[in-house]
C-alpha cells in the first residue's frame, strides 16, 4: 500500500528531525518505508497493515502541528487522530477562519487546554484545521466541543457541555 501525504514547508523540519530521527522512529514503528520530498512537501509512505495507517496518523499528526512526542501517541493501541476543516464552517473567507482559530484557542490557550483536560485529549489549531488525538470514548466529546466553538456557541456553554459530559462517566 501507498499513501502520498501533503506536508506544510513549515512542518518539513519537524517531520525529518534532527539528523532524520523523527523519520527514522516512524518508519521503524510504523514497519514502513517514508520518503519525504522537501520541495514538494510529500511525504510517500509504504507499507502494510495497522502500523502503516498508525505511521500515517502520524505523519498526518505533524503536517497538522502536532510536536513528534504528541503525534507518536498514534503508534499506541486505539488512539485515534480527527481532522476538523474550519472551512467547513468559514467558507473561504480568511478573517472569519482567522477568527473561528481564535475561538478554538481562546484568550491565551485557555478554551483549547480546558478542551484537552476535560476530554483527556490533545488538540492542535493549525491553518484551517484543528486536529486532535484521542481515545475512542473521548473522541466524542471533544469533536462536540470544538464543534461547538465553531459553529458559534459561548465558551461557557461548551465548559457547561463537557461538565455534565464528564458527570456522565461516573453515574451508575
Amino acid at each position: 500500500m501507498e499513501e502520498i501525504i501533503k506536508v506544510p514547508e513549515d512542518r518539513i523540519g519537524v517531520l525529518i528531525g534532527p539528523k532524520g530521527i523523527t523519520r527514522a522512529k516512524i518508519a521503524k514503528k510504523g514497519k514502513c518505508k517514508l520518503e519525504i520530498d522537501s520541495a514538494s512537501g510529500e511525504a510517500i509512505i509504504e507499507g502494510e497493515g495497522e502500523d502503516f495507517f498508525r505511521a500515517a496518523d502520524v505523519i498526518k499528526a505533524i503536517a497538522r502541528g502536532f510536536s513528534p512526542e504528541r503525534a507518536f501517541k498514534l503508534f499506541e493501541h486505539d488512539y485515534l487522530l480527527k481532522i476538523l476543516d474550519i472551512t467547513d464552517y468559514t467558507g473561504k473567507n480568511a478573517s472569519t477562519q482567522k477568527a473561528k482559530r481564535g475561538r478554538v484557542i481562546g484568550r491565551n490557550g485557555m478554551a483549547r487546554m480546558e478542551i484537552e483536560k476535560k476530554t483527556n485529549t490533545m488538540i492542535s489549531v493549525y491553518g484551517k484545521t484543528v486536529a486532535i488525538i484521542a481515545l475512542p470514548d473521548e473522541m466524542e466529546k471533544a469533536i462536540e466541543a470544538v464543534d461547538m466553538l465553531l459553529n458559534g456557541a459561548k465558551h461557557e456553554t461548551m465548559e457547561r457541555y463537557l461538565d455534565e459530559k464528564g458527570k456522565d462517566v461516573f453515574e451508575l
